[in-house]
C-alpha cells in the first residue's frame, strides 16, 4: 500500500509536491499541521525546503528518504526536523513516527513559549527594579514605598507595572 493511501486511511489530508519550491508554496498556501519531505527533490532540495517551510511557520517536519548518508543526517540534525526516516518504511512505522513527531513538536513549542514568557517577565522585572531605584533616589522613598507607588499607579490606571516603570524611567513622576 502506498504511503499516500496509508496517510489518507489514517485520516490525514495529503498534498503532494513534485519539487521543493512547490512544497514550500503548498505549505504556505494550505497551512498543513505536519510536513513530510524527501531530501532529493528537483530544484530546491528537501533540507532547504524544510528550513524555508519552518521559517515561514513552525510546524513538525519529517524527512522520508532513501538516503541515509551520514552527511545528510548531520545536515538534517542541524535543522528543525522532528524525524528522519529511511525508505522503505512500513505504514505503521510512518504513522508512529508522525505521531511522535507531532507530540515532540508540541512539547518543543510549549518549552519555547515558556522560555519567551520567562524572558519577558525577567525584562519587566529589570525595568521595574530600575524604576524603583529612580523613585528611591528622586523621591527619597524606601524600596517598598517605591514598589507600592508603581503598583498603585499601575492599578489605578489599569496598566502593567512595566508600562508605569518605563514612564518613570522616561522622567514621568508617579
Amino acid at each position: 500500500m502506498g504511503l499516500r493511501r496509508i496517510l489518507e486511511e489514517a485520516g490525514h489530508q495529503v498534498f503532494a509536491a513534485p519539487d521543493g519550491r512547490t512544497a514550500v508554496k503548498l505549505a504556505r498556501e494550505t497551512g498543513p499541521d505536519v510536513v513530510i519531505l524527501d531530501i532529493k527533490m528537483p530544484g530546491m532540495d528537501g533540507l532547504e525546503a524544510a528550513w524555508e517551510i519552518y521559517r515561514q511557520r513552525p510546524r513538525p517536519i519529517l524527512l522520508l528518504t532513501a538516503y541515509g548518508d551520514r552527511e545528510l543526517v548531520e545536515q538534517a540534525a542541524r535543522l528543525p526536523i522532528m524525524a528522519y526516516l529511511i525508505k522503505p518504511v512500513e505504514g505503521q512505522e510512518l504513522l508512529a513516527a508522525l505521531e511522535v513527531a507531532v507530540a515532540r513538536f508540541a512539547e518543543q513549542q510549549e518549552v519555547l513559549e515558556r522560555a519567551a514568557r520567562a524572558e519577558e517577565r525577567l525584562a519587566a522585572r529589570k525595568v521595574i527594579e530600575r524604576a524603583k531605584g529612580v523613585l528611591m533616589q528622586r523621591e527619597g522613598l524606601s524600596e517598598e514605598e517605591a514598589y507600592r507607588a508603581l503598583q498603585r499607579r499601575a492599578r489605578n490606571e489599569r496598566r502593567s507595572m512595566r508600562e508605569v516603570a518605563e514612564e518613570v524611567l522616561r522622567g514621568t513622576t508617579v
